[in-house]
């Protein structure tokens, strides 16, 4: 997450686990945008979190996506070496 979207989260906001983030992507597949109630049914997937919550966790996410897709976040340069990536 950027450092300036995470300083605009409440404290609650940004107690999400790596579980609660992974359970959060799965829902968010099932779903979709035509779902109805589908912040509640994302919510009741994470548990934890109400709906307005996990709204909020995607347009933060979409918001973290624009700046990367729009070059404002560098790409990190990952390198590989022969033992930390065995064939």
């Amino acid at each position: 997450m950027a450092s300036s979207t995470f300083s605009k989260q409440k404290p609650c906001d940004s107690c999400w686990t790596p579980k609660q983030n992974k359970v959060f992507e799965k829902a968010l597949a099932k779903y979709d945008k035509d779902t109805p109630d589908r912040w509640h049914n994302v919510a009741k997937a994470v548990g934890g979190k109400s709906a307005e919550e996990v709204k909020r966790h995607y347009e933060i996410l979409l918001e973290d996506l624009r700046h990367i897709e729009s070059g404002h976040v560098p790409i990190p340069n990952y390198r590989s070496t022969p033992s930390t990536f065995p064939l």
